[in-house]
């Protein structure tokens, strides 16, 4: 398992979609959310979308790998069944996670490899506003939590700065491929 972590903004996403054409043997979990569905959105595609009394059944029932409050307020978490799904397909998983969740994978799953994204605070924010999918106030929220989770960068087993779209979706699928092959795990068919 694989997991992908750093602040909003540096790229995750896109990093994740390009590893995602080089190593076909990955699969993104899909994350359960209690925000709202944006406008293109479906359900079971970008994110499992949960009131919050499901979320917090789910919860007391144990059918999170993991799950945290974000600093909207919302909740977002990983449903055990995506990772058994994908397992079982015989692919390998991959999660896009804020950083206390992948903190808590890491600590509770033997084998997960952290993949920390950093980018530098000016280009976070000019991505946050190029989004366009959060309020000023928002922004500046995500702005400061973003200076805390780079200091933590540390804690991960790799740290990639996306600087370079090309470069950084390079390292980290080097990343990926060398893990694999230390774990005797086929990354193309």
């Amino acid at each position: 398992m694989f997991v992908v972590t750093g602040p909003s903004g540096a790229g995750k996403g896109t990093l994740i979609n390009g590893l995602l054409d080089l190593v076909p043997a990955l699969e993104v979990a899909v994350s359960a959310t209690t925000r709202s569905q944006r406008r293109g959105e479906v359900d079971g595609r970008e994110y499992w979308f949960l009131t919050d009394e499901e979320f917090s059944r789910r919860a007391e029932a144990d059918e999170f790998l993991e799950h945290v409050p974000y600093v909207s307020g919302q909740r977002y978490g990983t449903l055990r069944s995506e990772m058994e799904r994908i397992s079982a397909e015989g692919r390998v998983c991959v999660l896009e996670l804020e950083l206390e969740g992948a903190l808590a994978v890491q600590r509770d799953v033997e084998g997960s490899v952290t993949i920390f994204i950093a980018a530098d605070v000016p280009e976070l924010e000019r991505r946050l506003r190029e989004r366009a999918t959060e309020s000023t106030g928002e922004i500046g929220e995500r702005i400061a939590l973003a200076r805390s989770q780079l200091e933590q960068a540390h804690r991960f087993r790799y740290m990639v700065r996306n600087d370079d779209v090309d470069r950084a979706t390079a390292a980290v699928a080097a990343i990926v491929e060398c893990e694999l092959a230390l774990a005797g795990t086929m990354s193309r068919p």
